[in-house]
């Protein structure tokens, strides 16, 4: 009788070379099969379309923050601040972008505490600066100095007090907190200026100033051979909900195509396709 060890032993290295060859198609392949259900940030999820490339910027650049920012899980639904489940559910992704259990982060919010929080992030702390609807401006730096704003009215001024001084992230949020209550998107708009729509960049917006009046921003860019210009938008809403990224209507959805028409509809607000601004600094 011939022995059946080799014979074991030949199927023994055939399983271990299955095993190795599996394991290296799933680690190094899988990838390119599914899509990133764990990709924690906007650049990661969303690669850009076949045939363009992402726009890189500074490093330090608000454009950068924006793309590398953190998204929820796949598949996450957008939230309201009360923990409901927006019935319109018109996004792509979800922002890690924590909320109060009070309506007060809307549209023009959402985009000023990204803009806040980019500078807190580089601990820029004399960036952090706010106009709320009587024009006064609000500088979180007097903040940090023990300085609150009294509001009678229309009519605003500065106080001193034996209130809690420093750059801690408790004097941040009571100072965020003051802009969602005393600015909206009339004054966020007046420190905003206006751009060619051909030099748009991350950072920028969509803006229609009013009550109700509602604010985009363009987080993410790509470009391709020929030029064309592709883009994502992030957006809150009311009443106050996380902040997301939109689906659109574009053969390339989510990103966007730059429109070309007078009109430029987005989910839920249509906008002047002129009324395209970005921050000053």
């Amino acid at each position: 009788m011939k022995s059946t060890k080799p014979q074991g032993k030949n199927l023994s290295n055939s399983l271990s070379w299955f095993y190795v060859f599996s394991m290296g198609f799933l680690l190094t392949g899988l990838p390119f099969f599914l899509p990133n259900l764990y990709a924690d940030s906007i650049m990661e999820r969303f690669p850009a379309p076949g045939g363009f490339q992402r726009v890189r910027f500074a490093n330090e650049s608000f454009a950068t923050y924006l793309q590398n920012f953190p998204l929820k899980s796949q598949g996450s639904s957008v939230l309201l601040y009360d923990g409901r489940i927006k019935p319109n559910q018109v996004h792509a992704a979800v922002l890690d972008f924590p909320l109060l259990r009070e309506d007060l982060i809307q549209c023009a919010d959402a985009v000023m505490k990204l803009r806040a929080e980019y500078f807190y992030s580089r601990k820029q702390y004399d960036q952090i600066r706010f106009k709320i609807s009587n024009g006064m401006e609000v500088e979180f730096s007097r903040f940090t100095k023990g300085e609150r704003v009294q509001v009678t009215g229309n009519k605003s001024q500065w106080k001193k007090g034996k209130y809690k001084q420093g750059t801690g992230r408790d004097v941040f949020e009571e100072y965020l907190r003051f802009i969602y209550i005393y600015a909206g998107t009339i004054s966020l708009k007046s420190e905003l200026k206006k751009k060619p729509i051909q030099n748009l960049t991350p950072g920028d917006v969509w803006i229609e100033a009013g009550s109700p009046g509602h604010v985009v921003m363009v987080v993410d860019q790509v470009t391709g051979k020929g030029g064309q210009t592709l883009f994502l938008l992030a957006q809150s809403y009311m009443p106050s909900q996380e902040m997301h990224i939109l689906k659109s209507a574009s053969q390339y959805s989510p990103w966007f195509e730059v429109p070309e028409n007078q009109s430029f509809p987005t989910p839920e607000w249509e906008f002047p396709t002129k009324e395209i601004y970005g921050f000053v600094k």
